[in-house]
């Protein structure tokens, strides 16, 4: 393993240990969520070019640049939500000695909730395309590789479900009840949509290794 990599790893985890809010649970869920796309983009590429997948090459390459694009987004919303939660807290440190000082904390903090609500949500929405994904795969896929597509189904299901804790953490103290019925909703269909493509993809995946 690269010297630079490892060093890399090294200090996500140790700052991950330690009493630093961030990276916290969202952050940790995506880059987990990235780890489950890689091993979906690995058996696309072990399919693309082989020989026995000649009728499936545009279908994986189609596959491979959708996992592609949701592990560059999910990099992207690491950060955004680090962004997030710091802002969430800033808010706590604002003036509360008049009137009109609380009434605009208590606003920037309902704002920055709703804010650090969305963006695990939007994690959780990337962890979901790539299940969406592995599905797809696993009808096709390389058999020789073909576990893996399992893994990356298995483990983005548990980064979707893990970051939505960092949306239900939030949602009691928001006083939008239209916000909060609508997040409720999407948690619901996520879930559906997560555990139905991951019983379609391990499925498939089973059948080949059998």
């Amino acid at each position: 393993m690269p010297e630079v990599y490892t060093k890399i790893i090294n200090d996500f985890l140790a700052e991950a240990c330690s009493s630093s809010h961030t990276p916290g649970g969202g952050n940790v869920s995506a880059v987990v969520g990235t780890l489950g796309g890689s091993m979906i983009a690995m058996v696309a590429n072990l399919t693309l070019g082989k020989k026995g997948y000649e009728d499936y090459q545009e279908d994986t390459q189609k596959i491979l640049g959708q996992v592609m694009a949701c592990i560059e987004e999910l990099k992207t919303l690491t950060l955004k939500d680090m962004a997030a939660f710091d802002d969430y807290m800033k808010c706590f440190r604002l003036p509360k000695d008049t009137d009109a000082e609380k009434e605009t904390r208590k606003q920037a903090i309902q704002d920055a909730a709703k804010k650090a609500t969305l963006v695990p949500l939007d994690i959780c929405k990337q962890c979901l395309e790539l299940m969406r994904q592995a599905d797809q795969l696993s009808r096709f896929g390389n058999k020789m590789a073909i576990s893996d597509v399992g893994v990356g189904a298995y483990i983005c299901e548990a980064a979707l479900r893990a970051c939505m804790l960092s949306v239900d953490i939030n949602l009691p103290t928001i006083k939008d009840e239209t916000f909060v019925n609508d997040v409720l909703n999407q948690r619901a269909r996520l879930f559906a949509q997560a555990e139905d493509f991951k019983i379609k993809a391990l499925t498939y995946v089973k059948e080949k290794m059998g």
